[in-house]
């Protein structure tokens, strides 16, 4: 929708009409709203051992694992960690801890144990919920370790959540403004912050995609949803897992990507919606095996994470012709989908190649000059500005990151430049902000800079992202060595690589003799980009 002019700015709102929002309810009970309607109806399905949840079964384990969590302590508003692969643990326990009016904050069990540390004591987790592979990582960290398998030493089993009397539970009421879901995120710039999504927040996001008589995300209880993205990322929890929920689907849980797999899964199970990533459409265009199995039940594609270029959309629509394929744009900190395809729409339009789609009911966008901050009509290039219900509470301890990302007028500022053209679909040409994103995952530029600024031989350094077709982006540093110092690129990433998880990893280092600075000391990484 064109711009209107409000206080002399110009606001960008959907084409489809706003709805209500139940803000009063918890988060887990209006995900399972509906459930007493789908009964025996499969919820949750194990794609690899095909164990699955009833929806009537997920209504009543969530309910245990409320229970257990007041029998271990557990208080309203305390955080609990799951550092869990996909599974159906992690949203049977992700219910469970909003049903307690307790916060879950997500985590990567590929990350490093430093990182776990600075997430978990950043957080003040009371209790880490993980698989016994990854026990080892958290331990002394203060928390109470449960593990989903058998318990290694230390550590006990998460049977004291799973398996807890429901009866025994007692709903609690919550504040729609209090924090359900702590996401870690870098934002714009520096090192990862808790993203503080309220009931209020989420409840919002998935009723914008999913509610009302036209929603932009159309599913039914006929519906299988993939859920093959990491649970732990705000698009895969958000998306994929509380919109299946709301609306009814069946939930295939993949744990890993493996091109053969996912299409084995996709014959058996009949799979209707797919949500994937850029490097996922990549692996089915080019693969030679995709003829091989029927994929015909595909009817939505939708990516998101990272951009999608026209030509991997074009050659994915020739694997897949029956297939809708359309993108959707969001941040964590914006709770998260900003922008979606109405091509997913109860009542489908043709999106434009390359569009993200429309911002979302009930929510408000802009796009200002980064410079001056002025607001700017259609077809001008600018940064990305968000406002609704939405959108999170803040950085969790961090007041002056939150009015550095949110201003006063309540718009969060997304780092992202963009354009909205005069049908109101929105393309995204440029980034402001630092954040490299590799596969979707972001990678914190000022995360590898400290690390190799920590190196004896190093005296200055910068990371900014180069071009990858298979990544999207990936890390490469340049490097101002120490005096005397014949430190090698392979020893630099060697050193990188045993402090970060795999997607964090410096792909190149470059010596220079100095790192481009401005007057006030930031890095002039447009200059660096330049080199790569």
């Amino acid at each position: 929708m064109p711009a209107e002019m409000e206080a002399g700015e110009h606001i960008f709102r959907s084409n489809l009409p706003d709805i209500d929002i139940p803000f009063t309810l918890n988060l887990a009970h209006y995900s399972l709203q509906n459930a007493h309607q789908y009964g025996d109806k499969p919820c949750l399905i194990d794609g690899p051992t095909g164990k699955t949840y009833s929806y009537s079964e997920v209504e009543v384990v969530s309910r245990r694992v409320a229970a257990g969590l007041v029998a271990l302590g557990v208080g309203k508003g305390e955080i609990v960690c799951l550092l869990l692969p996909n599974t159906c643990e992690f949203a049977l326990i992700f219910l469970g801890v909003a049903l307690r009016g307790a916060v879950v904050t997500t985590a990567n069990p590929f990350y490093t144990a430093g990182e776990l540390a600075n997430q978990i004591k950043a957080a003040g987790a009371k209790i880490i919920v993980t698989q016994s592979a990854w026990a080892g990582k958290v331990a002394g960290l203060g928390a109470k370790v449960l593990t989903t398998d058998a318990p290694p030493e230390g550590c006990e089993s998460a049977g004291l959540l799973l398996e807890a009397d429901e009866s025994k539970f007692t709903p609690v009421d919550v504040d729609p403004e209090s924090v359900v879901c702590l996401p870690y995120s870098s934002g714009t710039t520096g090192l990862p912050k808790g993203v503080m999504l309220t009931h209020k927040s989420l409840i919002s996001s998935v009723a914008q995609q999913v509610d009302g008589d036209c929603p932009h995300l159309h599913l039914t209880t006929d519906d299988v949803m993939l859920c093959l993205l990491p649970m732990f990322h705000i698009y895969s929890l958000n998306s994929v897992m509380l919109c299946g929920l709301r609306a009814g689907a069946a939930l295939l849980i993949m744990q890993k990507f493996e091109i053969e797999s996912l299409l084995r899964l996709v014959e058996k199970y009949k799979i209707t919606v797919a949500p994937v990533v850029p490097p996922i459409v990549l692996a089915i265009s080019k693969s030679p095996i995709v003829e091989k199995y029927d994929l015909s039940s595909i009817t939505r594609v939708m990516s998101g994470a990272a951009p999608l270029g026209k030509e991997l959309e074009d050659a994915l629509r020739l694997k897949l012709p029956q297939a809708t394929v359309g993108q959707g744009y969001g941040m964590t900190e914006a709770g998260p989908v900003l922008a979606m395809s109405l091509a997913f729409s109860k009542e489908p339009k043709q999106m434009k190649s390359g569009s993200v789609g429309m911002v979302m009911r009930n929510a408000e966008l802009k796009v200002v000059d980064p410079e001056s901050g002025v607001s700017l009509p259609v077809g001008e290039a600018g940064e990305i500005c968000i406002r609704g219900p939405q959108i999170m509470k803040g950085y969790f301890n961090n007041p002056e990151a939150t009015a550095n990302t949110i201003d006063k007028h309540g718009w969060l500022h997304t780092g992202d430049i963009g354009v909205v053209d005069s049908d109101g679909e929105i393309f995204i040409v440029d980034r402001v902000k630092e954040i490299i994103k590799f596969k979707g995952f972001q990678v914190p530029p000022a995360e590898l800079e400290a690390l190799l600024l920590a190196h004896p031989d190093v005296s200055d350094a910068a990371v900014v992202p180069k071009k990858d077709e298979a990544a999207g982006e990936v890390p490469v540093a340049f490097v101002v060595r120490k005096e005397g110092s014949e430190v090698t690129e392979q020893a630099l990433k060697e050193y990188v690589a045993k402090e970060v998880v795999f997607y964090k990893k410096i792909h190149h280092v470059q010596f220079i003799d100095v790192v481009p600075k401005s007057a006030s000391g930031k890095i002039l990484r447009k200059e660096l980009r330049s080199r790569v």
